[in-house]
C-alpha cells in the first residue's frame, strides 16, 4: 500500500501544470525557435534573384541595349520585368507629381531652375515610358497574357490622361512647349518623321534604279516576252520598296512582327472580297507566261480588234485602228479565242476578182499575174497563187493569193484592188454586178427574156 501511494503521488505531480516561470521560459524558447525558423526561411527569399537578368530594370539602361537584351527572354521573365518597369514608371510619375505640387505652392515666383528641373523629370519619365513600352511590346510578341498586357498599357495611358486633366492651362502649355523642344520629345519625333520621309524618297530612287537594272538584265534572257519582262521588273520594284520599309521601321524601333500577321489576315479577307480581280490576276500571269501576244501585236480578243498597247496583271489595253482605247479584263481575254494577226512575219492576202462569162479566162489570168508581179511589196517567195475559184451566179471568180510582210498587208490589199480594176478596164474585161433574168410563162414572144433585173 505504501508503494502504491507513492506511485500515485508521483503520477499526480507529473500531470500538474508547470509554474508560470517555467511556462514563460518554454514559450520564449518556442518563440525563439519559431523566429529562427522564420529567419531561416526568410533568408533565401531575401537573397532570391528577380525573375529576369540583372540590370534590365535600371532606368539608366539605353533603349537600344534594352531592346537587344529583351530578345532571349521568356514570357515568365518578361512578365516580371514588365511589372518592375511599371513600378519604375509609378515612381517617376510620383516624382513629377511632387514637383508639380511644389511649383503650384510657390505660385508665380517659380524659379527658372525649378521649371528646368520639372522639364528634366518629364523627359526622364518619357524615356521610362518608352522603355516600359518596349518591354510590354516584347511580352506581347512572345505570347504573354493578353489581360496583363492590356492592364500594363492601360496603366500607362491612364497616367497621361489623368495627369493632363489635373493640369492648369499654363502648365499644359508649358509641358507641350517643353516636349516640343526636348531631344526626347518633339525633336525626336521630328527626326523620325524626317528619317521616314527621307527613307521613302531614297527608297523610290533606289527602287527605280533597281528596276532599270532588272530590265536590262531581263532583256538578255532569250525567249522572254516584253509583257513578262515588264511584270518581273514591276515585282522587283515593289519588293525593293517593301523590304526597304521594313528595314527602316525596324531601325526606328518599330516592332514589325505584328505587321506580318496583319498582312496575312488582310490577304485572307481580300481573297474572298476580290475573287474576280484574282481571276484577272491569274489570267494575266497565264498570258505573260504563255505569250499568245505581245505589246505592239494586232490581235482580236473578246470580240475586239486592235493593237496591244499594255498588259497589266488585271487587264489588257487595246488601241483600235480608229484610235479608241479599250480596256479588257484578262479573264475575258484568256477565256476567249485569241487571234494574233501580226504574230508571223509574213501574211497571205486572199482576194477574189470576178469577170463576165463572155470574157477570156486566159486574158484575165495573164492580167492578174502581171499586176501582182509588178507590185514591189508582193513577195516572190512564196509565189502568189492565181486560180479560177468558182463559177458564180453572175461571174467567173478568180482567187488571188499574194504573200506580203505582215506590216504591208493592208497597203497591198488596197493597192491591188485598185490596180486590178484599172487593168481589167484597160483590157476590156468586165467585172459584172449581180443580176437576175425574169421569164414570164405564156409570153407571146415564146418565153423570151423580158428584162434583166439587177
Amino acid at each position: 500500500m505504501h508503494r502504491l501511494r507513492v506511485l500515485l503521488i508521483l503520477l499526480l505531480f507529473a500531470m500538474a501544470p508547470l509554474p508560470v516561470a517555467a511556462q514563460s521560459e518554454t514559450a520564449n524558447d518556442r518563440a525563439t525557435s519559431d523566429s529562427a525558423a522564420e529567419e531561416a526561411t526568410a533568408t533565401p527569399r531575401a537573397i532570391e534573384a528577380p525573375g529576369f537578368p540583372e540590370g534590365l530594370a535600371d532606368p539608366a539602361i539605353p533603349l537600344e541595349e534594352l531592346r537587344l537584351r529583351l530578345v532571349p527572354l521568356t514570357v515568365v521573365e518578361l512578365t516580371a520585368l514588365a511589372e518592375a518597369w511599371r513600378d519604375i514608371a509609378r515612381d517617376a510619375t510620383l516624382a513629377v507629381v511632387e514637383r508639380n505640387l511644389e511649383i503650384r505652392q510657390e505660385g508665380e515666383g517659380v524659379a527658372e531652375a525649378e521649371k528646368a528641373a520639372q522639364a528634366d523629370l518629364l523627359a526622364a519619365r518619357s524615356e521610362i515610358f518608352e522603355k516600359y513600352g518596349a518591354v510590354v511590346t516584347s511580352l506581347e510578341g512572345k505570347g504573354g497574357d493578353p489581360a496583363l498586357i492590356d492592364s500594363l498599357r492601360t496603366y500607362r495611358s491612364a497616367i497621361t490622361v489623368e495627369e493632363t486633366a489635373t493640369l492648369e492651362p499654363q502648365e499644359i502649355a508649358g509641358n507641350v512647349l517643353a516636349w516640343f523642344v526636348s531631344p526626347e520629345g518633339g525633336l525626336q519625333l521630328a527626326l523620325r518623321v524626317a528619317v521616314i520621309g527621307g527613307s521613302l524618297l531614297g527608297l523610290l530612287v533606289v527602287a527605280r534604279i533597281v528596276r532599270a537594272w532588272a530590265r536590262r538584265l531581263l532583256e538578255r534572257v532569250p525567249n522572254l516576252s516584253k509583257l513578262l519582262r515588264g511584270f518581273l521588273a514591276m515585282v522587283v520594284y515593289w519588293l525593293v520598296i517593301a523590304v526597304g520599309l521594313m528595314i527602316v521601321l525596324a531601325a526606328l524601333g518599330v516592332n514589325i512582327t505584328p505587321l506580318f500577321a496583319l498582312v496575312g489576315g488582310a490577304s485572307f479577307i481580300a481573297a474572298f472580297a476580290m475573287q474576280d480581280t484574282l481571276g484577272n490576276l491569274a489570267a494575266g500571269l497565264m498570258i505573260m507566261i504563255n505569250r499568245p501576244f505581245d505589246e505592239g501585236d494586232y490581235v482580236t480578243v473578246a470580240g475586239v480588234g486592235g493593237t496591244v498597247k499594255k498588259v497589266s496583271v488585271v487587264s489588257t489595253t487595246v488601241t483600235t485602228p480608229d484610235n479608241q482605247v479599250i480596256v479588257i479584263p484578262n479573264s475575258k481575254v484568256w477565256g476567249d479565242v485569241i487571234i494574233n494577226t501580226t504574230a508571223s512575219e509574213t501574211r497571205r492576202v486572199d482576194m477574189v476578182f470576178g469577170i463576165g462569162y463572155e470574157d477570156s479566162i486566159e486574158l484575165a489570168q495573164e492580167t492578174l499575174e502581171e499586176v501582182l508581179d509588178a507590185h514591189p511589196k508582193v513577195l516572190k517567195e512564196p509565189a502568189p497563187g492565181i486560180r479560177v475559184h468558182e463559177l458564180g451566179e453572175s461571174s467567173v471568180n478568180f482567187i488571188a493569193r499574194p504573200w506580203v510582210r505582215a506590216e504591208d498587208y493592208w497597203e497591198v490589199y488596197w493597192d491591188l484592188t485598185r490596180q486590178v480594176k484599172e487593168a481589167f478596164d484597160a483590157r476590156g474585161l468586165t467585172i459584172p454586178f449581180p443580176q437576175t433574168e425574169m421569164r414570164i410563162k405564156g409570153d407571146p414572144r415564146g418565153g423570151a427574156a423580158i428584162a434583166p433585173v439587177a
